[in-house]
């Protein structure tokens, strides 16, 4: 799982190959596990894959950069999630968009499918293409196709990023003595060997969720 998570890429180039059905059943099947709010489920999944339902959909989509032979989009039930409670705006079920995403892309790096998100698009041009029902607002689209030879590498972070430039503890952690230097690996390249763990290069501690 956490060789799944460091080499999973969002892939923005993909072939024509069509992606099998029993592979997005099996994608499908897998965001169902997705944590949400409660154990209430209040996101709907809605699967495509036809082409012309597509080159729709990427028309109605700035930021589909892909040419995805599927696409699962994540919508919320408003209605329902109104019926349970929560109010318009409540973090809530935009989290559960988060994870059934994240669950989506690793599921489908699993099973050896490219897949990347897509948050740029017309809601309204995109529930009338997937003729949602009243009350399911479209999310966010995951593309999904074979990824092409060839690509372009994917853009990489800041040069030796690591975990300790985005984490602070609490309460703060001191150096001492006895605690051993972070490895050159942890570290990354370039960062001070004096550098306290849990503060950013800049002396500014990070934020952590």
């Amino acid at each position: 799982m956490l060789e799944a998570i460091r080499s999973r890429r969002v892939v923005r180039a993909m072939t024509a190959e069509p992606v099998g059905r029993e592979a997005l059943e099996t994608l499908l099947d897998a965001a169902r596990w997705a944590p949400t709010a409660g154990n209430r489920h209040l996101q709907r999944f809605v699967a495509t894959d036809d082409l012309a339902t597509l080159r729709v959909l990427r028309a109605v989509s700035p930021g589909m950069l892909q040419r995805p032979t599927a696409a699962i989009t994540i919508c919320t039930d408003r209605a329902l999630a109104a019926g349970y409670g929560f109010p318009p705006g409540a973090p809530g079920p935009v989290v559960d968009v988060g994870t059934a995403m994240a669950t989506l892309l690793l599921a489908a790096h699993a099973i050896g499918v490219g897949a990347g998100p897509v948050t740029s698009f017309s809601r309204a041009a995109v529930a009338i293409v997937l003729q949602l029902p009243e009350g399911w607002r479209p999310e966010l689209i995951v593309c999904l196709g074979h990824p092409a030879p060839g690509t372009r590498r994917p853009m990489r972070g800041r040069a030796g990023l690591t975990w300790r430039d985005l984490t602070t503890w609490v309460p703060s952690e001191c150096p001492t003595a006895d605690s051993p230097e972070p490895s050159v690996q942890d570290r990354g390249p370039g960062t001070p060997l004096t550098q306290t763990s849990g503060t950013s290069r800049a002396g500014v501690p990070g934020s952590a969720r």
